[in-house]
């Protein structure tokens, strides 16, 4: 081979070592709160890691919204507008409408239960189709995440598909100015037992360190403790 021939050989064998890498920022930059992380990634080995994986929960992967305690259903029957109501289901879980009562709502999609009226209301109009809308949500006890603590407007929130930490802390306004955001934990479910979680909440809140933004589980109880003083 002749020189020139080595001496442009080499040059490009030096340019292809010279070549950046891909920048991994973009990868990085990519998770989102809607995109919930497992866990810190200094713990990302631990136990406690384990139980906050980022995967929907089986039940949860392709079920309907199921109805709970203090929702409010429209119900409406087709061409019967004296039949057609506005309802909360009461703590017992039932409900009443005219001509049928106690019926039992909790744990009920809307389709099922809009079914199971249309049966019940056969002995009196033929051919009934009646439609359930919920127009508040509240959701069966075993669906819901409940907040305590030092958040502004602490109560319990129907969970809701791919539910971060974050989503969590809006839905209950913000943290409180006692609030101690990085001693917070969630306390969860796992195989029978509970198993309490430290979370970064101030940093998350305030920081912005998306690494906090842990996934959600149904029956999740997020406590906010008070600072010291």
């Amino acid at each position: 081979m002749s020189d020139s021939g080595s001496a442009q050989m080499s040059a490009q064998a030096t340019a292809a070592e010279l070549r950046p890498v891909a920048n991994p920022a973009p990868a990085a930059a990519a998770l989102t709160a809607s995109d919930p992380v497992a866990m810190r990634p200094d713990a990302e080995d631990t136990p406690e890691a384990a139980a906050l994986d980022t995967a929907p929960p089986a039940s949860q992967s392709g079920d309907s919204y199921l109805i709970g305690p203090g929702d409010d259903l429209n119900i409406f029957v087709w061409r019967n507008p004296d039949l057609s109501t506005h309802i909360p289901v009461r703590p017992d879980g039932k409900i009443s409408i005219p001509l049928v009562e106690d019926v039992t709502a909790i744990g009920k999609t809307p389709t099922t239960l809009a079914r199971e009226i249309e049966n019940k209301l056969r002995v009196y109009v033929k051919d009934p189709i009646v439609t359930v809308i919920v127009s508040q949500f509240v959701g069966p006890f075993a669906q819901q995440v409940r907040v305590i603590g030092e958040a502004a407007q602490p109560r319990a929130i129907p969970y809701r598909r791919n539910m971060s930490l974050l989503d969590v802390v809006i839905e209950v306004g913000g943290l409180t100015r006692f609030a101690a955001g990085n001693r917070a934990v969630i306390v969860r479910n796992v195989d029978g037992k509970s198993v309490s979680m430290k979370v970064h909440l101030a940093d998350l809140v305030s920081d912005g360190d998306i690494a906090d933004n842990v996934a959600m589980r149904p029956g999740d109880i997020l406590i906010i403790p008070q600072r010291y003083f």
